[in-house]
């Protein structure tokens, strides 16, 4: 609460230097009454955290694509250990890390980050990636947002079955394979996203599973604790504050948009301005529901390989009925494009978002719908600079101007998917540019874009990262996809 460290990620990262009862037993002794000597104690207390080797020296002889293969092993860590008292959780394998403030494994951020890494035939650390991830779900049940003690309560957006589909010989001609290898890992984090669901009322929720009035069953965002977040204490307990609601129905919605990935965004707000209305408990996402949708394609995949037909059979249904209810209460014919559903309201949120391009990325779109968004997309959400995660500018830093690397892969990879050739090439070429245009000035690739000025973006909790493992990834990919969008800058210095 002190804000001594411009990022509150800096104290819940530090390491212990005797055991916490000690500590804590001097600190009521000395009772630090200024920031000054609270500082003092924190120092010689505790082991700070540091950035060191999250970014490569700049070159002018470097190209872009030189710049991120030199960047791999800049980012890479092992950590079979952990220090004692540190909120770190280990891992058997080595792994990547975005960069910056962000020192340990993400789980969403990891497979777009896997994505530049089969381009530069990294193979060996998407397959120890995976592995790390399996290792996770066998030991927690799932697999949490990121590689510290208090992010266990959450997750993130289940991309490991799209993980594991990248450690196929060949991802796009089919994974089932990889699938059956992973399959007691795969059925565990789904049981983990569906806790709850067996006799689930109509009009009711679970954790992260939601019974909407016709008894379809779709999912939401959600955090098993509802206290503000260790890494942003102060903001959260501030806003809570101010919010006049109860505090733990705010820090709940909090930490379910954290879970999202989205944090923050004006998806998860009722007044799209105004962050102390967070109600993210009360959405159903699109982008949530598209990824059960695939991992219930992926696992009947896996049991179909593994000689398993009545598996298969039992998860195709799953599938099946849950694209059905992402069509029945999620899609609006009229807008042509995929919204989030309010379930305290019964209806559907209308606010384009970046997410209505999910169902075309996982496969659950018809052609028709595909085109329809993709006519809203052209109109609405791509900038010069790439796509745009909302239209809404808000302050949020995933709300406009703002553009994210995953974002503009889902677009490119699913617009493509249902033949909109133009429509993804304009995305990932202007995205390139901007990249690239950001690169050439100051020799980084950083965490998010400003999609309509063209260069680093803003907004957010902290400053802008640099490293940036999911940029570095889904840029490569592109890359490789639109290489004539490349001209081969090098940074100016």
């Amino acid at each position: 609460m002190a804000a001594l460290y411009g990022d509150g990620k800096t104290f819940v990262d530090a390491v212990p230097r005797s055991p916490p009862e000690a500590i804590l037993a001097e600190y009521r002794t000395a009772q630090p009454a200024t920031p000054a000597a609270l500082e003092r104690f924190v120092a010689a207390h505790f082991s700070l955290p540091g950035e060191e080797g999250s970014v490569v020296a700049p070159s002018a002889q470097r190209t872009l694509t030189e710049h991120i293969d030199a960047l791999w092993s800049v980012l890479t860590r092992a950590s079979p250990g952990a220090p004692r008292g540190s909120s770190l959780l280990p891992l058997p394998k080595p792994y990547v890390v975005p960069g910056g403030r962000f020192r340990e494994i993400y789980y969403w951020d990891s497979y777009f980050t896997m994505l530049g890494l089969r381009e530069s035939r990294r193979t060996d650390l998407i397959e120890d990636m995976v592995e790390d991830f399996a290792h996770l779900i066998d030991t927690y049940g799932h697999i949490p947002n990121g590689t510290r003690t208090y992010y266990l309560s959450r997750s993130q957006p289940p991309f490991f079955f799209a993980m594991v589909a990248l450690t196929a010989a060949d991802p796009e001609r089919g994974a089932a394979a990889a699938y059956a290898r992973y399959l007691p890992q795969l059925r565990r984090e789904y049981a983990f996203w569906m806790e709850g669901a067996e006799g689930l009322a109509a009009g009711t929720a679970h954790r992260r599973v939601v019974a909407l009035a016709d008894g379809a069953v779709l999912n939401r965002y959600w955090d098993d604790r509802d206290t503000p977040r260790d890494e942003s204490w102060r903001e959260d307990t501030e806003l809570a504050r101010a919010s006049g609601r109860p505090a733990a129905e705010v820090c709940r919605d909090i930490r379910a948009a954290a879970e999202s990935g989205w944090d923050f965004s004006s998806r998860w707000l009722a007044d799209a301005h105004r962050m102390a209305t967070i109600v993210t408990t009360d959405i159903v996402p699109v982008d949530l529901n598209s990824l059960l949708f695939g991992l219930e394609e992926a696992i009947a995949a896996g049991c179909e390989a593994a000689g398993d037909a009545a598996g298969g059979a039992d998860f195709r249904r799953r599938a099946h009925a849950r694209r059905a209810a992402i069509d029945r209460y999620l899609w609006d014919a009229a807008a042509g494009v995929w919204f989030d559903f309010r379930m305290s309201e019964g209806g559907r949120i209308r606010r384009l978002s970046a997410a209505t391009l999910y169902p075309l990325f996982f496969g659950n779109a018809s052609p028709a719908q595909a085109q329809a968004v993709a006519a809203a997309v052209r109109a609405s959400l791509l900038k010069s600079g790439g796509l745009v995660t909302t239209p809404l500018t808000t302050g949020q830093q995933w709300d406009a101007p703002n553009g994210w690397a995953p974002l503009q892969w889902i677009a490119v990879a699913g617009l493509r998917r249902y033949g909109e050739e133009a429509l993804a090439a304009a995305i990932a070429q202007r995205w390139l540019r901007n990249v690239q245009r950001v690169y050439a000035e100051n020799a980084k690739l950083v965490e998010k874009y400003d999609v309509l000025t063209e260069r680093g973006g803003g907004g957010g909790e902290y400053p802008l990262q640099d490293g940036f493992g999911w940029t570095n990834g889904v840029t490569a990919k592109l890359m490789a996809l639109y290489p004539a969008a490349v001209a081969g800058q090098r940074p100016s210095a």
